[in-house]
């Protein structure tokens, strides 16, 4: 890899650690609940309605459209696509299932509904809340984006982005901050990891 293009990504990994650390110290901080609230305000009409739409930029769906444009232009890094779908799913599945299972969201009963913020026509989950598989979903995204596209372009496009996914999962009251704050780690350590897997089949982008 480049030096360009390692500096891309060290600079989109660093952002993505500094987020992830400060959402999860503050929430220790503040207390998981408070912090939930102090996040989660009602902005109004427009935002309700971007943020429903946008978070969807963090569904599973998306990984299709994004397998579709990697193997028309960029086919010799399909393998790092994949790795990248299935190391995110099975840490994010895992641990929502199996080391976390007992972790609710917010509108499970734990704080007055009355002083949460929801949106209309968003349907609320009460259960598997640690770590947020949506913002997992984004930040790998974006970090994959750090490594696969050569423009610096990428790092304050794809961060803004990334974070708005993983904000709209608090605004919609489907997430604590600090599950978003592990959605993050899960999308660094998937992308790495997934990056070394890569490097043995092609080499990543010069």
């Amino acid at each position: 890899m480049a030096a360009k293009s390692a500096n891309i990504f060290v600079t989109g990994i660093a952002l993505s650690c500094i987020t992830s650390l400060c959402l999860l110290t503050l929430s220790a901080m503040l207390g998981r609940h408070e912090f939930f609230l102090l996040l989660n305000n009602d902005l109004g009409v427009l935002a309700d309605q971007f943020f429903r739409y946008w978070t969807i930029l963090g569904d599973g769906i998306t990984w299709v459209a994004v397998a579709i444009l990697v193997v028309i232009f960029r086919r010799q890094y399909l393998l790092l696509i994949v790795c990248a779908i299935i190391v995110s799913t099975l840490i994010t599945q895992f641990a929502k299932h199996f080391i976390f299972p007992h972790e609710f969201r917010p509108t499970y009963g734990l704080i007055d509904m009355k002083l949460i913020h929801t949106v209309t026509g968003v349907e609320l989950y009460t259960a598997n809340s640690f770590p947020s598989g949506h913002t997992a979903t984004a930040f790998t995204l974006f970090l994959l984006a750090c490594l696969l596209v050569k423009k610096w372009w990428v790092v304050p496009v794809g961060f803004v982005c990334a974070v708005l996914v993983g904000y709209s999962r608090i605004y919609l009251a489907q997430h604590f901050p600090m599950d978003v704050g592990a959605g993050i780690l899960v999308a660094i350590i998937t992308v790495i990891l997934s990056a070394q897997i890569q490097k043995r089949w092609a080499p990543l982008p010069q």
